[in-house]
């Protein structure tokens, strides 16, 4: 093989999902590809990496230090939706069902694999609600064992402010499933059939 062809499918073979036959069909096509559309999409790649950044309110993906989302005076400031990755809230917006406001967490917690609530996002939610204005949180993380101690953490840390509703979306997302491979119409009934957290799962 070629070393510039070995080195490009290794390139591409370091993404999640991409084996080397894969990487190698991505090569094959960006050969085909007009020399201008390859630099193109060189530069978005390099552009993204270098200029992206997480929002300071809500850790969502944002080319300012305030994403769009947050700067937008329309959302409902008093709803607050908490998921893992921002993956999942793109789902979520998919969906165009729900119109407060997010906490990208960037995880769970995770003992096995060293994640502990310090490594989360969990202070952008508690200076969110710290402000007073959110009424309900909605806790959308992903059904699993991960999952499930990270939604009794945040219960728990949440119960100090007072009257404030928690809920979690609708177990009709499968235990074990991620919520960025879930259909959109499933997401839809999660969060409109969403139930409060009273204590006991």
């Amino acid at each position: 093989m070629s070393r510039l062809l070995d080195n490009i499918v290794g390139e591409l073979s370091r993404l999640p999902g991409v084996g080397r036959r894969t990487a190698l069909r991505l090569a094959m096509h960006i050969l085909k590809m007009d020399r201008e559309d390859v630099v193109t999409m060189a530069s978005s790649i390099s552009e993204f990496r270098e200029h992206i950044c997480h929002c300071a309110r809500c850790g969502n993906l944002s080319d300012s230090e305030i994403c769009e989302i947050c700067s937008d005076d329309r959302r409902d400031k008093s709803t607050l939706c908490v998921v893992e990755q921002v993956s999942d809230l793109l789902s979520i917006e998919k969906t165009r069902q729900y119109r407060g406001l997010y906490c990208v967490l960037g995880g769970v917690i995770s003992p096995m694999q060293g994640v502990a609530p310090s490594d989360l996002r969990i202070d952008l939610l508690l200076d969110r609600v710290a402000l007073g204005e959110v009424k309900e949180v909605i806790i959308a993380i992903s059904a699993s064992v991960e999952g499930e101690t990270t939604l009794f953490y945040l219960m728990n840390t949440l119960k100090n402010f007072g009257n404030i509703k928690i809920t979690t979306i609708a177990r009709g997302i499968g235990f074990g499933d991620e919520l960025e491979y879930v259909d959109e119409h499933t997401i839809t009934q999660a969060l409109i059939n969403r139930r409060e957290i009273t204590g006991k799962l």
